[in-house]
Formats: C-alpha cells, structure tokens, sequence
C-alpha cells in the first residue's frame, strides 16, 4: 500500500509536467515547420492536453483494468467542465469569441450524446470503439479543412502569438517532445500500477478511482494551461483546451480502451457519471453560445460549476465508504 500510494503520489506530478513538456515542443515544433496555428490548437493542444488520458487508458485496457480506463475518459471531461472551466472563469470571466469553438461545441455535445447513448447495453464493445475512432479520424479531417478555411479566427491569432513568443531553435522543441513522451509512458505506468493497487487495497471499483483521483490528476494539464491562457488574456485557448481534451477524451480514450478490450459497465456509471457528463456538456453548450448576447463563463456561472464538481465527488466517495 506505501509503495502504491508513493506510485500516486510521484506518478501524476510527472506526468503533469511530462504531459506539458510534451504539449510544448509538439505545438513549437508544428510552428516551425509552417503548420497552421489554428490546426496546432484544434489538435495538436488538444491531444497534447488529453495525452495522460489516452496513455493511462491504454496501459489500464491492457492489464484488464477497462473501468479504469473508461472512468478515467469521464472523469476527466466532468472534472474539465466543472473545475477547470470554473476555475479559470472565477479568475477571469471566459469570452467566446472564436467562431470555430462555437462550431465544435454542438459536435461535442453530439458526441456525447452518442457516447452515452452507446452505454445503454452496459458495454463499450469492439464495434462502439471502432465507430468512436472512425468519427475521430473525421474529426481530425475536419478540424484541417476549418484551420484552411478560416486561418483568421481567433483561437488561431492567440495559438500564433504563443508559438511566436518563442525564441528558442527547433532541437530544443524536438528534444522536449522525446523527453516528454517517454516521461508521459513511464508516469502513466507507475499512475496505474499505483490507482489499481489503492482501490484493491479500499475494495473501491477501479471506476471510482478512474473517475476521482486519475480521473482529475490526468485533467492538471488542462486546468494549469487554461489558467496560464487566461492570465494572458487568452480566453479562446481555455475554452478551446477544454472543448479538444472532452473530444479527445471521448473519442480517443474510450475508443483505444475499447478496441484493446471490451469494457463492461454497470447501470449506476450510466446513469450517475454518463447523464450527469452529458448535461454538463449542455450546459457548456449554453454558457458558451449565449442566449441574449455573446458567449460568456462569468464568475457566478464558475463557482456553480466548481460547487457542482465538490458536490459530486463527495457523493462518490460518500458511497464508498
């Protein structure tokens, strides 16, 4: 139990900041060789951001730990809307203005739907994963298409001014990039190992811990970048974060877990975690869009969202002990 908790404890540090070193040298590296700075926050961020997500659930489907995996994916994206979007709006209220978030946001809440709606017969099989990585692959298509189409929307203005900020030379991005992929393995590993010893050890499911202790350590990097974003006054990037990571998440995650292996679920993750994901995503839906006026996350708005996320991870652990 020591060793699996120091595995924890160790564990998401290093893979926090392997996952931003990681995310770093890819967006710099994409910068240099003249990729559009659009598609680099479209994509590149976002599967940067949602790396320990993808990492952990592969690892996890593995060693047969699928509700590890599963938990983790959404976990991960209610912990993004609740603490990170709450978060960063309590510190500076989240404008949207990017027209190609305000586009992806109803992709996302369809996805969703469809994710959830997949969950019905309690099993994320190998054709539901097969048909989440094939809507991933278009996805990406589209998101080149728009970042060609629209090379002046404003989530690619704030990505450019990041890339530009940088003077640094393109062998230091390409040794950062290495560096933080092999952190990113070896720190998903230990998390792992660590997660599926503590919740034998509490005789917790290894979808509790999924959703709860992985679950938001692996969701740091998006809370860390979308905080630094806003500081900046770059209020595109934190919600573009958030919206990439929830469609990596659930497509990417739970689509590479499920073809590794099927994943059972039980009716209380469908209907507690899986509705309770889906109507956040709703309500992210409508903050962001603006019913009279522009799109806005205003301090009210953040702290509901963070008291929703203290709410339900006090009845999560309120259930199992």
């Amino acid at each position: 139990m020591i060793w699996a908790t120091l595995a924890i404890l160790v564990g998401l540090p290093v893979l926090i900041w392997s996952a931003e070193r990681f995310i770093h040298g890819a967006s710099f590296t994409a910068g240099y060789f003249g990729i559009s700075p659009l598609f680099i926050g479209m994509f590149i961020i976002g599967f940067g951001t949602s790396a320990p997500e993808i990492i952990v659930s592969i690892f996890a489907a593995i060693q047969g730990n699928g509700g590890l995996a599963l938990g983790n994916a959404f976990g991960s994206n209610i912990t993004n809307i609740t603490l990170v979007l709450g978060t960063t709006a309590l510190l500076s209220p989240i404008m949207v203005k990017s027209e190609i978030v305000r586009k992806e946001l109803p992709i996302l809440l369809a996805i969703t739907f469809f994710a959830v709606w997949q969950l019905l017969d309690l099993e994320v099989s190998h054709d539901d994963a097969f048909s989440l990585l094939g809507i991933f692959v278009l996805l990406i298509s589209w998101s080149g298409w728009q970042a060609f189409k629209q090379p002046k929307d404003q989530l690619g203005k704030e990505v450019a001014i990041e890339i530009t900020d940088s003077q640094l030379q393109l062998k230091p991005h390409l040794i950062w990039l290495a560096v933080g992929l092999i952190l990113l393995i070896v720190s998903s590993r230990v998390l792992v190992w660590g997660a599926v010893e503590v919740a034998q050890y509490f005789k917790v499911s290894d979808v509790i811990i999924g959703l709860t202790i992985v679950g938001i350590g692996t969701s740091l990097p998006e809370l860390i970048s979308s905080i630094i974003a806003v500081r900046k006054n770059e209020h595109e990037l934190a919600i573009g974060n958030v919206v990439g990571s929830n469609l990596f998440n659930t497509l990417a995650v739970v689509g590479i877990a499920g073809v590794i292996q099927p994943v059972q679920v039980d009716a209380t993750f469908l209907y507690r975690d899986g509705l309770l994901m889906l109507g956040l995503t709703v309500a992210l839906l409508i903050f962001c869009l603006g019913i009279r006026g522009p799109g806005k996350i205003n301090r009210f708005k953040g702290l509901a969202l963070i008291l929703c996320f203290v709410g339900y991870n006090l009845y999560l652990v309120s259930t199992q002990f």
